[in-house]
């Protein structure tokens, strides 16, 4: 489409005089759900590896803060270490963006990661768990517990109550086993997911379920989330890790809001000795005043571990790291990017990873255009003056 102003295409670029196969640099560097590189720090990485690690070897709690100004890679880190717990079967894992308002954000936006179709799998679960204690069937899992059912070898009528029962015991919190039971009912599953993500439901359809309680504050909010753990860990999970990204958004909260979730992600820590990581990013001169003003939150982390800005050899391992994704052949950074352009793409972000992805992205397409085999520093002034 070409008018006096503008020529719109959608003819895809070739990208071949660079030995590419496409631009692997994102325009918008914003970081995906699964990345497929890891472009932080080898410190922040041991970091990350040895609080996880430490939780699955263990089994005991422990916790994390990633700072770095904006655009240095926490959410991609919490991301990347999310991406690489998640597919285990023995941990659940959550991402929140932001705590928002308060815990009871920071809790909904969890079970909301989780999904309906995870939660409405663990009750299930957690029904096999008790057929095979009270029943001769041995339901190894939700789709064979949801088989027996559906078959009738099993009656929910029968299994039900001692289901409640037993998980009332576990978790200390007669309302969330409930809702966890009435996952499994095709009339009442909604209303159930509702309860426990703390949408909030009316009076009429807690009382359909036999539950008595609102799950609308932090308090609440804290329990819920405790009673979720200690059921996992009932069913023999290892842990729950919560990655917390934005976290510097607390300090946008009025004082008496901030302490407040700060105070009820304490008492979650507190009440959680065991099978619980929380990992959080947040920029650092919140986090300082957190340091500084909260201690009795700040020392329940134990540890910070700091993003720093890109030097040269980074900036050469993640120029390295997204070729490789777009190369039917090896590239190497030298191949592509003279020295001195790299010199000046580091200057001109400030060792920014995102500043710095958003230049070569631009680079890439200029070069590629004018059909050169490499990109100097020439391309690079266009680029960010």
């Amino acid at each position: 489409m070409t008018t006096d102003n503008f020529e719109i295409t959608d003819e895809q670029r070739d990208y071949s005089s660079l030995g590419l196969d496409e631009n692997p640099f994102p325009y918008s560097p914003v970081p995906s759900d699964n990345p497929e590189v890891y472009c932080g720090q080898d410190h922040v990485a041991n970091a990350v590896s040895d609080t996880v690690s430490s939780v699955l070897s263990t089994g005991k709690s422990k916790h994390l803060v990633i700072t770095g100004k904006y655009g240095n890679g926490k959410s991609h880190t919490l991301k990347y270490a999310r991406s690489l717990v998640r597919d285990r079967e023995d941990v659940l894992v959550g991402y929140v963006a932001q705590p928002g308002e308060g815990f009871l954000d920071v809790y909904h936006e969890f079970m909301y990661d989780l999904g309906f179709d995870r939660v409405q799998e663990l009750a299930y679960e957690f029904l096999a768990h008790v057929a095979r204690k009270h029943t001769e069937t041995n339901p190894m899992g939700a789709p064979s517990m949801k088989s027996l059912i559906d078959e009738g070898e099993i009656l929910l009528s029968e299994l039900v109550p001692k289901a409640v029962q037993l998980l009332s015991d576990v978790t200390k919190f007669a309302d969330f086993a409930r809702a966890i039971v009435h996952m499994v009912y095709e009339d009442t599953n909604l209303y159930a997911w509702q309860w426990l993500t703390a949408e909030g439901i009316r009076y009429e359809q807690r009382k359909e379920m036999e539950i008595h309680s609102a799950l609308d504050d932090d308090t609440m909010g804290v329990r819920a989330f405790t009673a979720l753990k200690n059921m996992l860990l009932e069913l023999g999970y290892t842990g729950v890790f919560v990655f917390v990204d934005e976290f510097e958004s607390v300090a946008r909260l009025s004082p008496k809001n901030e302490q407040a979730t700060l105070n009820s992600l304490r008492h979650l820590m507190d009440q959680n000795s065991s099978g619980l990581s929380m990992m959080f990013g947040c920029a650092p001169e919140v986090w300082q005043d957190i340091m500084s003003e909260y201690h009795a939150f700040s020392e329940r982390i134990g540890r910070e571990v700091s993003l720093r800005p890109m030097t040269e050899d980074h900036l050469k391992d993640l120029v390295d790291s997204y070729l490789d994704l777009a190369a039917g052949e090896a590239v190497s950074v030298s191949d592509i990017f003279e020295e001195d352009s790299l010199q000046l793409i580091l200057q001109s972000s400030q060792g920014n990873v995102r500043q710095a992805l958003s230049i070569c992205s631009y680079t890439v397409d200029g070069a590629a255009e004018r059909g050169r085999t490499n990109i100097d520093t020439e391309i690079i002034q266009e680029v960010v003056s």
